[in-house]
């Protein structure tokens, strides 16, 4: 095994904010589960990854019951880690990079919400930590943020992250 499939934050947490209507692609389950379909065909790690706020009090605290993948997502199978983080990236509160070393992981497969945020500051640490990226545009989704639309933060995100942290891929392509 020497590539993983990171799925990162896709939870309920983001349907529970009023914002939600704004997301780009609401259906983000369909091809993160296509994706997660192609890991385990392939043999590969599936890491599945939530983001908390304990005591926040919001929709990213645990005690309110919306920390968990959507409901269209998954379930992880025996053996899949579920790691709970609480920065912008997937390796920073985790034991991530830990259980991707142990595994023999060298390539990363990331898709999941908050394209411009918490999928790419994790493709960026990966990249500055020695592993391939692949990160998968339409297995991400985002909302508008600062006045720049779904549309235009992707763009962004593909822009910034192309050939220097991370080659982009769509899933089709990876099937």
């Amino acid at each position: 095994m020497n590539r993983a499939l990171i799925v990162i934050d896709v939870q309920e947490s983001f349907r529970a904010q009023p914002n939600w209507d704004q997301i780009g692609n609401p259906k983000i389950a369909e091809p993160v589960n296509r994706l997660v379909r192609l890991a385990r065909a392939n043999g590969d790690l599936v890491v599945w990854v939530l983001h908390a706020e304990a005591g926040s009090g919001g929709a990213f605290d645990p005690v309110n019951g919306h920390v968990r993948l959507m409901d269209e997502v998954g379930p992880p199978l025996a053996g899949e880690p579920m790691l709970r983080k609480t920065s912008h990236n997937a390796f920073t509160t985790t034991n991530l990079q830990q259980l991707l070393t142990e595994a023999g992981v060298r390539e990363l497969v990331v898709c999941g919400i908050r394209t411009e945020q918490c999928v790419e500051t994790t493709a960026r640490i990966g990249s500055d930590l020695g592993y391939q990226v692949l990160f998968v545009t339409d297995a991400t989704t985002t909302g508008p943020v600062g006045g720049f639309s779904v549309e235009e933060i992707t763009a962004r995100t593909k822009a910034v992250l192309r050939d220097r942290f991370a080659a982009i891929v769509s899933v089709a392509e990876l099937e």
